[in-house]
């Protein structure tokens, strides 16, 4: 296992190397959720992949967690594209820019989805955890979600969120009710509570791009979607999500239908991350999947 970093325009992007990267098995980067959630609660699948014998490589996106932090920038400095640069820079930094895989988890697979329909030359394998493909149906199938919780839960979200009050301990407190029933239904292990807290402390790229939470968007993501541009995507995809997801059947669906020859596996346990919540299963899902599609 290694730990680095790779300088370019904006800072440096830090970077774990699980596994051996030279060992003839195509690698796996994974893209973290958020914006702006840092790389520890995928240490979990890194670990679950590398058991397989091939590596991942786990890496914080720049603006979070080991990476540079860049408070000052403006809100439309954040977008895919500044991401995708990253990326495409990280895969070159790694000389493994001619062959890996790309596993993205929520806001990861989001720009894992955008990045695979431009058709990059090394990308062999794509797998998209938990992500939506528009932001719009995201919120339309949050909003169905959040009329199944309490009435007096809806009530202070909907309070807050009306008021602009929504840093406040009662709004968190109403979020987390809708969290334990659709981000992750199991207790939180340390390493997701502190992707959690390092974007608590500082919560610029989340904020800027989604919101205060994750139903209520109104950064610059509200507009985005690629739902037209998915039949773009050209290799090999496996879709993850789980039956409880905020990311609904309903919009994984939608993007099953529209990415071709892709596979679709729902966890039936899980809500938001079936890497912690159903992870034997997950672990032997993905790795047949990769092992089946790649070196």
């Amino acid at each position: 296992m290694s730990t680095s970093t790779m300088k370019w325009e904006h800072g440096e992007t830090w970077y774990r190397i699980v596994g051996d990267i030279n060992n003839g098995k195509t690698p796996v980067v994974l893209a973290h959720g958020g914006p702006g959630a840092g790389h520890n609660y995928l240490i979990a699948i890194a670990d679950l992949i590398a058991q397989s014998g091939r590596a991942a490589i786990l890496y914080d996106q720049i603006g979070c967690g080991n990476s540079t932090h860049l408070k000052e920038k403006p809100a439309d400095f954040w977008t895919p594209e500044l991401f995708m640069e990253e990326l495409v820079l990280l895969t070159k930094h790694l000389k493994i820019d001619n062959s890996y895989a790309l596993l993205g988890q929520s806001w990861g697979g989001m720009l894992g989805m955008q990045f695979a329909t431009h058709q990059p030359a090394g990308l062999k394998v794509l797998v998209v955890c938990d992500s939506p493909a528009g932001m719009k149906m995201w919120v339309s199938e949050a909003e169905k979600l959040r009329k199944l919780l309490p009435t007096d839960v809806e009530a202070t979200l909907k309070r807050h969120e009306d008021a602009g009050t929504t840093d406040t301990p009662e709004y968190e407190a109403a979020v987390n009710v809708f969290y334990d029933r659709h981000l992750c239904r199991v207790p939180m292990p340390p390493d997701v509570a502190a992707s959690f807290a390092q974007m608590a402390e500082d919560p610029t790229v989340y904020h800027t791009m989604n919101g205060p939470s994750e139903f209520h968007v109104i950064g610059s993501l509200k507009t985005w979607d690629i739902h037209d541009d998915l039949h773009k995507i050209n290799v090999p995809t496996l879709i993850v999500s789980g039956a409880y997801d905020e990311a609904t059947p309903a919009m994984v669906q939608e993007i099953h239908r529209r990415i071709p020859g892709s596979v679709w596996e729902l966890f039936p346990e899980s809500s938001h991350m079936p890497h912690i919540e159903e992870p034997a299963r997950f672990k032997r899902i993905v790795n047949a999947f990769l092992d089946a599609k790649l070196n």
